[in-house]
């Protein structure tokens, strides 16, 4: 019996089964892209701890700042015993984050606490309680943040009921849109609805903020128009909302911008933060217009573990990174090369539904039929196991399981993004002889 093999004996013993496993690897080290498994094997990540890893695995600067700083604080709680990276951090945040109102940052541990937090901040500063979400997001696994993801399985299924005054609208998915339009003469009934929403659904004196990733991730890396974003901040304007841009997956250089918001010029009122921010040491953010983020009184925000002084130290770190090392720029050229050759492959190959994607935030839908866009999540599982197979990983996205979720580090090489690519390709080549 393998390591690995002795290993996936004893995980099924002692955790339990709804931590479920994509691939049967384990992890003895990684560095960059390269993961290595208890074997020796080594495999090319192409998911990045799910977008944690915009800096790669291990980088070296990280891991020495966090090597500095366990010398010296692991832990006092910064409500009671405060410390200076946590200010650092703080400052580095209000500095990057868009736009050019002054703002505040509070420090949590994961996506969803930050979501949490995001809504807490909103609600008190409005004092409304209303929360508008869209269909095909991911906010994250708690209760609340449970309630404002649209995906149900494996998400929700069976654990409601879900916190009151939360609303689902439409998202702009133009490939699959939900008013069988098309853009740009569709006219983009997508911000028309809301018209009607207000009207039948619920008042603008009811709704708090509206939450949305600038990217959907979880949804299948859906791209909004350029008009969306823009059109949901005006509507948030005129009726006393607060907009939310949940950057949990898309931030941190991943799309091009430091932000991907960046990308459409608005600026959120909120900003939640997580993932890639700290290169794989749990820390999230709320980062917002200091007005706002100073409403809730003193001891209503925060947590015991947040902002932690080793994740912010790690968190210095990956922005010194990414602007040393112009990982933006790095990650316009990943998706540069990615989309060109997969939307050249898409006019001869017959599961290729849509080549979608902004930097290196890039989705490959898959469709059993192109003119019925009948979602191929078999055929999508079938690539994902013969890169596997190559010593390739990469995971899937959308709310049908049909969607190529490819989330290159931003450090990848030359060498492994042509080579990582072409395994996708041949892949998805092999797969196409069963339609």
């Amino acid at each position: 019996m393998s390591k690995s093999e002795e290993l996936l004996k004893r995980k099924q013993a002692a955790v339990p089964s709804g931590i479920a496993n994509s691939t049967p690897i384990f992890a003895k080290k990684a560095s960059g892209a390269i993961i290595t498994d208890m074997e020796d094997n080594e495999y090319l990540d192409f998911f990045a701890g799910v977008g944690v890893l915009n800096v790669g695995h291990c980088p070296k600067p990280v891991v020495k700042a966090i090597q500095n700083q366990a010398e010296k604080l692991l832990h006092s709680f910064f409500s009671v015993v405060m410390y200076e990276p946590y200010i650092d951090l703080a400052e580095k945040m209000n500095e990057i984050a868009p736009g050019s109102s002054k703002k505040k940052t509070m420090f949590a541990n994961s996506g969803a606490e930050a979501v949490e937090n995001a809504i807490k901040i909103a609600r008190h500063a409005k004092k409304k309680t209303g929360i508008i979400s869209f269909e095909c997001c991911f906010h994250g696994r708690t209760s609340l943040t449970m309630g404002l993801t649209s995906k149900v399985k494996p998400y929700k299924y069976g654990f409601g009921p879900f916190p009151s005054d939360l609303y689902k609208i439409p998202a702009s998915y133009c490939y699959r849109c939900p008013y069988h339009s098309t853009y740009p003469s569709c006219g983009m009934h997508c911000l028309e609805a809301f018209d009607k929403f207000f009207a039948a659904t619920a008042d603008p004196s009811e709704i708090a903020a509206m939450i949305i990733e600038p990217i959907q991730g979880e949804g299948g890396f859906i791209i909004p128009p350029k008009e969306f974003l823009p059109g949901l901040k005006s509507i948030c304007e005129k009726n006393d909302i607060l907009f939310i841009a949940d950057e949990v997956q898309s931030g941190f250089a991943r799309s091009g911008k430091m932000f991907a918001i960046e990308n459409w010029n608005v600026e959120p009122d909120l900003m939640t933060t997580a993932k890639s921010i700290a290169a794989g040491v749990p820390l999230s953010a709320v980062t917002g217009l200091a007005e706002i983020m100073d409403a809730p009184g003193g001891g209503s925000i925060g947590g015991t573990y947040g902002g932690n002084p080793l994740a912010c130290v790690a968190g210095v770190e990956v922005i010194k990174m990414i602007k040393e090392q112009n990982l933006c720029q790095r990650a316009i050229t990943i998706g540069e090369k990615t989309l060109t050759k997969f939307k050249a492959l898409q006019d001869r190959c017959p599961i290729i539904g849509d080549v979608r994607g902004l930097g290196a935030m890039i989705g490959i839908e898959l469709v059993e039929d192109k003119k019925t866009k009948e979602p191929a999540k078999e055929l999508t599982a079938k690539v994902i196991k013969l890169c596997l197979d190559q010593k390739l990983i990469l995971i899937n996205a959308g709310i049908y399981g049909n969607v190529l979720r490819l989330l290159i580090p931003l450090v990848t090489t030359d060498e492994q993004l042509d080579r990582g690519l072409s395994i996708i390709e041949n892949s998805i080549l092999e797969a196409a002889k069963d339609v």
